[in-house]
């Protein structure tokens, strides 16, 4: 029962974060406005995490795809 409760939070707060970064409301509904420098896209930045949280609760993993890849030298020698 416990599981099927935190699976459900985790749910709730992934959709509800999904569209306060979609943003129906264009700008008129946000915690903190993003005119403010350096503090305005904190909440939006949070609202992304929570959503990449739950996603990867779930088995949708999309944080690799923010991992730096090693750039490949083409002008490098071959020993």
């Amino acid at each position: 029962m416990q599981g099927h409760m935190k699976s459900l939070l985790i749910a709730i707060a992934g959709i509800l974060s999904f569209f306060y970064l979609l943003n129906p409301t264009l700008g008129v509904f946000e915690f903190i406005p993003d005119n403010i420098p350096l503090l305005g896209n904190v909440d939006d930045a949070t609202a992304a995490m929570v959503l990449l949280g739950a996603l990867r609760y779930f088995g949708w993993d999309l944080t690799s795809l923010f991992v730096r890849h090693r750039a490949i030298d083409f002008g490098a020698k071959a020993d």
